[in-house]
């Protein structure tokens, strides 16, 4: 598990150090750094994914994300001499990666690279990243065989959970009790996930079948009613919200202890109650020692995760809450990451403007 970041001279991170535990939580106004954090562990893991990092450097362009050149990640106020620098901590020791700032090049030389960091969950098949843009709802979903059989990935934008799901959705079982719903027809990773679903959407059934011939996987859609389920419904033809939630829902109850997620805004398309019962999940699985770096802009989906902790189901301890924000000044503008500790009963240390405080802004205007 990784247990502390720091980051230097990385677009808006002049010098950003942030110690992580299970569930870490960024959030705070948009363009205030949040997503240069993830794009920074993004970006050595697409270097590795690239098998070139050792020899030809930081890939700035690649299957995970895109950025540009130099010039777009380098801090625009540090010396043209200094250094991007990624260290990473986990239970055994540091791992520093340094590169070379230069201007017009997509692929940063390599001034200093660990020895050995395969072992890092960063690295290695106990990935997930999900970004904010899902697939969109469609009938007919792809299949990867690599991705989904070597690297047990459902793609970063989710476009492979439904093969993943016609795949191992009968044959795995989920592990930890916690994230048993009790509606589940059983802990089969497909009953559970229709289960979590029905928290968005009450009654939904999935139906997916291999297309054979088309080398396809058709998903179809399936409501409660009273002679039981519904017609299959085209996945386009009942909104975004669940389509855009599968992959959410499918990556946190297949994870394992020791695995690492990354979501981006996985409140998207979801109504507010919704979205603290994905805040309770996530919650749910980084108490089984899952490591989850979240982004989000959502009240509920961080009172879902403030109400598990006073509910005990998942120690405040496992918790790490930090609220970005940039910082100016007469020589430079920067990215501070303020901690915002959480108690027992759930309650924060204190509430920086911006911070989970728009419903009581919009309230005084009203009265």
């Amino acid at each position: 598990m990784l247990k502390k970041i720091s980051i230097s001279n990385f677009k808006s991170l002049r010098s950003l150090d942030l110690k992580l535990s299970n569930l870490n939580i960024l959030t705070g106004l948009n363009g205030s750094g949040k997503s240069s954090f993830i794009q920074s562990l993004l970006l050595l893991r697409q270097s590795y994914n690239i098998a070139i990092t050792e020899k030809q450097g930081l890939i700035l362009n690649g299957n995970i994300i895109n950025l540009g050149k130099g010039k777009d990640v380098f801090y625009q106020y540090a010396a043209s001499d200094e250094k991007i620098e990624f260290e990473i901590f986990d239970d055994l020791k540091k791992y520093l990666w340094q590169f070379k700032y230069e201007f017009d090049s997509n692929i940063l030389k390599p001034l200093q690279i660990p020895d050995t960091y395969l072992h890092i969950n960063l690295f290695n098949k106990n990935f997930q990243y999900l970004n904010t843009e899902h697939v969109s709802p469609k009938t007919l979903h792809e299949k990867n065989e690599i991705q989904v059989d070597q690297w047990d990935n459902i793609g970063n934008k989710g476009e492979y959970a439904v093969y993943y799901l016609s795949k191992y959705g009968l044959e795995k079982k989920i592990e930890f009790e916690n994230l048993f719903h009790p509606k589940g027809k059983s802990n089969n990773l497909i009953h559970q996930t229709e289960a979590w679903l029905s928290e968005i959407s009450p009654g939904v059934k999935l139906s997916v079948k291999e297309i054979k011939d088309i080398d396809y996987i058709k998903l179809g859609i399936q409501f409660e009613d009273m002679q039981g389920y519904s017609e299959e419904y085209q996945p386009v033809n009942v909104g975004f919200g669940i389509t855009y939630v599968l992959p959410v829902i499918l990556s946190v109850l297949k994870a394992k202890a020791g695995d690492i997620l990354i979501l981006e805004n996985p409140e998207s398309h979801l109504h507010p109650r919704g979205q603290s019962k994905i805040g309770s999940l996530i919650a749910y699985a980084a108490q089984n020692g899952v490591q989850i770096i979240l982004e989000t802009h959502s009240d509920h989906i961080i009172n879902g995760i403030r109400v598990a902790v006073k509910n005990n189901e998942i120690d405040k301890e496992n918790v790490k809450i930090y609220f970005f924000e940039k910082l100016i000044d007469e020589s430079d503008v920067q990215t501070i990451a303020h901690n915002i500790l959480i108690d027992k009963n759930g309650e924060l240390s204190y509430y920086p403007k911006g911070f989970l405080d728009e419903w009581d802004e919009q309230l005084s205007k009203l009265i």
